[in-house]
């Protein structure tokens, strides 16, 4: 009989390949938009989309959604905030390093899942999947880090925003993991969708009146470039939904290790398209990322 343990990881390939589309784009908007305007696109723009989602899922599973249990919307609120803060640093972060470095910053997050799961959700990891996300996580470190260290808070500032943009996507994944398996009685496709549609609603909700509130100019200037962020959101809310059906079906922690191979998607979209090149120690950093996450699937 067909088995839906191991569709986290076609999931989580797909998603990661989404993302790194979506962070490109939101990187090229930074600009004229400015950070908070380049992250809430992802949310305003993406929103719609998962509407959309929601509306397919129920046709094909005929599902009937309840009004979710009070203890779904501590875990939401914890995923949604933390992922608008982690949005904006990680766009603060590409804008002062290069795309592929910022990434691999941004791939600590797995270690830190790891532990924050363990905490708060009880997920349990094996030693060969801890050993997988530490392999992993020292090929992330390796390919971030500058021979000769830093030495200014200049140079240094990149890297902590990076590493607390980590923590708050590792903070974000448990938080909608936690909200997603509290929906009982459901499918596994109709309760991750269906939380998805709730975390882009607050998040379009909360950044859109913080932007008329700060910056109504900006909010002007994204409806202005609204094909461009008709795309970026799109690839944001197809990513989400596949982050959100890996996080019904396995631990937060296994899904962001395996999306770890999001840095050699970063690494092809550096070249091709910001004419970055990796140096050796950047790809010795992400032959171990290669094997950790080849480790995490064999487990």
């Amino acid at each position: 009989m067909f088995s839906t343990a191991s569709l986290w990881i076609p999931f989580t390939i797909v998603a990661a390949l989404g993302q790194v589309a979506r962070n490109a784009m939101q990187r090229s908007l930074t600009g004229p938009l400015g950070t908070w305007g380049a992250t809430n696109i992802r949310f305003l723009f993406g929103f719609p989309f998962s509407l959309l989602f929601l509306v397919g899922v129920l046709a094909f599973t005929g599902d009937r959604v309840p009004w979710p249990a009070g203890v779904f919307w501590p875990w939401l609120l914890l995923g949604a905030l933390t992922q608008i803060i982690a949005t904006g640093m990680m766009l603060l972060a590409m804008n002062a390093r290069s795309f592929v470095v910022t990434t691999a910053y941004l791939k600590t997050e797995a270690i830190q899942t790891a532990i924050f799961g363990f905490v708060f959700l009880g997920d349990q990891l094996t030693a060969m999947k801890v050993v997988a996300i530490l392999v992993a996580t020292i090929g992330v470190i390796l390919t971030a880090l500058r021979p000769g260290g830093e030495k200014s808070f200049a140079e240094v500032r990149p890297t902590i925003v990076g590493l607390v943009a980590a923590a708050m996507f590792a903070l974000s994944a448990i938080g909608y993991r936690g909200a997603i398996i509290t929906l009982s009685g459901l499918s596994f496709v109709t309760a991750a969708t269906y939380t998805l549609v709730w975390g882009l609603f607050v998040q379009t909700l909360l950044l859109t009146i913080y932007l008329l509130w700060r910056a109504p100019k900006i909010l002007r200037s994204i409806l202005g470039l609204w094909r461009p962020s008709m795309l970026a959101g799109f690839m944001g809310a197809f990513a989400s939904q596949f982050w959100f059906l890996a996080f019904a079906l396995t631990a937060a922690a296994n899904v962001r290790t395996l999306a770890l191979v999001e840095v050699l998607f970063a690494q092809g979209v550096a070249y091709y398209s910001f004419k970055q090149r990796a140096s050796a120690r950047e790809l010795s950093g992400i032959a171990l990322i290669v094997i950790g996450v080849a480790l995490l699937v064999a487990a």
